[in-house]
């Protein structure tokens, strides 16, 4: 339900409560201005309901944590993933993570859904863990929406170490059994034999060739093209036996890092590997990565890349098998960090769409901004603070009733206290914004 003071205060909601004043602050909401400000809010806060960000005409922002520290015994949550099924159910998805927060150890897969747009959620659930109190970490959720059937897909992995697909027919509420898909990164390797790696530990050149020892899926959605091919973001790490403080599965990574994609075109009966993102001079030190289908059905992949602090992009013509040379994006400043983006559009749909686009706009991680792209993610003119304070990994997703959802890790002294679930509308991202037009 919207709380839109420039047009109504009417409730589209069957079960809302009787309110005191309600004729009033119908009325005053009709002539707009400060006065109806002032009575919008006291009407929300008389119906007990959370109130939106209200102020610039039309302009709608609610926020809430859904999953917080120490939340059914885990220590943190980290690595949010969300979809939208085609009834309109969000399903947000996380790692769920015991003993610490660390990126190894007991980590289990857990879902939460809402089923009115974010409003309100329902409990955890787990869609994979093993091994019980087992140092076995599943994680890096990568969802999408199959538009055909409405099967919620969702490949993971296994210690960095294993790929798994499953899918739900049932709007999340059940997941079946997951069927290992690792042997389709076989397809790498014969790309990266011959990619010899320009750093290593310290970023230091040391000319060792890049073997993918550690891999994983995502983090974030994934998407189904117009063709109907399944195509989800990868990344490989290679790491040769240098010591770490990190301890577990990760005692000996360095910082070479490679992107590609996995793809799909028969609805996830079988996987196959595309290209690896490479740059114009050579390797590229990619990794967690998100992809789009623009207006004429290119392909544009943004990707975290280890060693610069901006993001990096690339283009595909022909549904992601191959990839332009990896080109960075001044524009968009990033700490070294995961971020997403979505297009408010059904791929195929020729129309030069809204494209947004989130991260934490600063070198470090804080400052959690959603951008707005006009032109297929080309230029970037409009931007919004969303979250001032630490901040890290997001996901963005379209919901069914117009609004925009950004599932995001923040907190007050560290960017992984909660995952939070922001809800806005493009009046909120334009009103206000930083070089709106």
């Amino acid at each position: 339900m919207k709380y839109n003071v420039a047009m109504s205060l009417a409730l589209s909601s069957a079960n809302r409560r009787p309110c005191p004043a309600e004729s009033e602050s119908r009325d005053a909401s009709r002539r707009i201005g400060q006065a109806a400000v002032r009575t919008a809010v006291v009407w929300i806060a008389a119906c007990g309901l959370q109130p939106a960000a209200l102020g610039a005409e039309g302009a709608e922002l609610t926020q809430s944590d859904v999953f917080t520290e120490g939340e059914a015994s885990y220590h943190t949550f980290r690595i949010p993933a969300m979809v939208v099924s085609k009834r309109g159910t969000i399903l947000a998805f996380c790692e769920a993570r015991k003993g610490s927060s660390a990126d190894h150890g007991d980590i289990d897969l857990v879902l939460k859904r809402s089923f009115d747009n974010g409003r309100t959620w329902g409990p955890l659930q787990i869609v994979h863990e093993e091994g019980g109190t087992a140092r076995i970490a599943i994680g890096n959720p990568a969802p999408l929406v199959e538009r055909e059937t409405g099967a919620v897909h969702l490949l993971f992995t296994r210690d960095n170490r294993q790929v798994f697909h499953t899918r739900s027919t049932d709007d999340g509420a059940h997941f079946y059994h997951p069927k290992e898909i690792t042997a389709a990164f076989e397809g790498f390797r014969a790309q990266l034999a011959t990619d010899v790696s320009k750093t290593g530990a310290g970023h230091k050149s040391d000319g060792l060739s890049f073997q993918a020892t550690r891999l994983a899926t995502g983090p974030g959605h994934a998407i189904q093209t117009s063709r109907g091919r399944f195509l989800v973001p990868v990344w490989l790490n290679s790491y040769h036996p240098y010591p770490s403080s990190a301890g577990g599965p990760n005692e000996v990574i360095d910082y070479r890092y490679r992107t590609g994609v996995v793809y799909s075109d028969d609805n996830g009966l079988t996987w196959n590997a595309g290209r690896v993102i490479t740059a114009p001079s050579g390797s590229l030190e990619g990794s967690e990565a998100m992809v789009i289908e623009t207006s004429d059905g290119s392909l544009y992949l943004n990707l975290r890349v280890s060693d610069r602090k901006t993001r990096t992009v690339a283009w595909s013509k022909d549904g992601g098998s191959t990839w332009s040379p990896a080109a960075g994006d001044a524009n968009l400043i990033d700490p070294v960090c995961q971020a997403s983006i979505v297009r408010l559009a059904e791929p195929g749909d020729p129309k030069r769409a809204p494209i947004l686009f989130a991260n934490p706009a600063s070198t470090r991680r804080e400052n959690l901004t959603i951008r707005l792209s006009r032109d297929d993610a080309v230029t970037w003119p409009v931007s919004r603070l969303l979250n001032e304070g630490p901040s890290a990994y997001s996901d963005l997703a379209a919901l069914q009733d117009g609004t925009i959802g950004c599932l995001y890790e923040r907190g007050v002294k560290r960017a992984y206290e909660k995952i939070t679930f922001a809800r806005f509308n493009l009046a909120w991202l334009t009103n206000g914004a930083s070089g709106s037009r």
